[in-house]
């Protein structure tokens, strides 16, 4: 659990527990309960939003590569910063690393399963990750569930801070409304990694798999989805706040999984693949299910057929 998320626990009003008790219990130092967020300026949003862009176009980039691209457009920025600003917006160089196994304390890691895995009808993988949004004033996070074989999205969700709660949100609507997969992909992100989200999974009898840390491409197609919204909406735009940025990326869901073909699915819309292939998922059921009944309802008939023919041979 984050230091954001501990502090968010945090009642003043508490009856039964004083703010200095609960922060003991949070491993919380008190004066972060009480002093206000800091602002991030205008300068680091200017430069957050570069970032951004760099590493969509080189996700192999680490802090120093950063470093030597923003100071050849003269920004003059040392390291540390950059490290800083990469920290806060959730973003690391997307390579293969020693540790990789390591994610927030006391989290239970799962291993990677879709590794020579043959995916070809929806629901049988799901995939889901979190992005920076950078806006005019500030910036959000968006986290995303998609459909590995149809890339539909199946439910996403806005916030301004890196916590759980909107991301066990936007998986309990696409349960609600999609039923469920058989495996569900994510990173090692402590979101993720959580009882709170695993527990939703593991409650629902759904596989959990994980990528290797920093390996970008055991969740390739939902990154391709980032690069698709932000190159084709989100750069274009500076939202003036996050009902702006709300409206904007929903117009833009709605946009690519009714409207925007795929070309990996012979030009289909992603929505209109994931229901054909359920329907045809429904129909084999069904077909199965009338064998079943018909054996079902055969199955008796036998012994006595063969009763009586034994019957009339004596």
């Amino acid at each position: 659990m984050s230091v954001a998320e501990r502090r968010a626990m945090v009642e003043r009003s508490c009856e039964n527990l004083s703010v200095r008790r609960q922060c003991e219990l949070l491993n919380l130092a008190r004066s972060g309960v009480y002093r206000p967020a800091p602002v991030t300026s205008a300068d680091d949003l200017a430069l957050m939003r570069r970032i951004d862009e760099l590493h969509l176009k080189w996700p192999f980039y680490g802090s120093r590569r950063m470093v030597f691209e923003l100071n050849q457009a003269g920004h003059g920025i040392n390291r540390k910063r950059v490290q800083r600003l990469m920290r806060v917006m959730g973003i690391e160089a997307l390579v293969p690393r020693p540790g990789t196994s390591k994610a927030a304390p006391g989290h239970k890691i799962h291993p990677y399963l879709l590794r020579s895995v043959s995916i070809t009808e929806p629901n049988h993988v799901w995939a889901a990750d979190i992005t920076y949004i950078p806006m005019a004033q500030g910036f959000l996070y968006l986290v995303a569930i998609i459909d590995w074989a149809t890339r539909a999205v199946l439910a996403w969700r806005l916030s301004n801070t890196m916590d759980t709660g909107f991301c066990i949100a936007a998986l309990d609507e696409a349960l609600a409304r999609h039923g469920r997969p058989k495996i569900f992909n994510t990173d090692q992100g402590a979101q993720f990694t959580s009882s709170a989200f695993t527990g939703r999974l593991e409650a629902a009898g759904i596989a959990i798999s994980m990528d290797g840390r920093g390996r970008f491409m055991d969740n390739i197609f939902i990154e391709r989805l980032w690069r698709s919204i932000k190159y084709e909406e989100v750069h274009l735009k500076a939202y003036a706040d996050g009902r702006e940025a709300r409206d904007g990326i929903g117009s833009w869901m709605t946009f690519y999984n009714h409207r925007r073909p795929h070309q990996a699915m012979n030009n289909q819309f992603p929505m209109a693949a994931w229901r054909a292939g359920m329907d045809v998922i429904e129909a084999a059921k069904t077909v199965d299910m009338s064998l079943r009944l018909d054996n079902a309802n055969a199955l008796p008939t036998y012994p006595q057929q063969a009763q009586t023919q034994q019957q009339e041979a004596a």
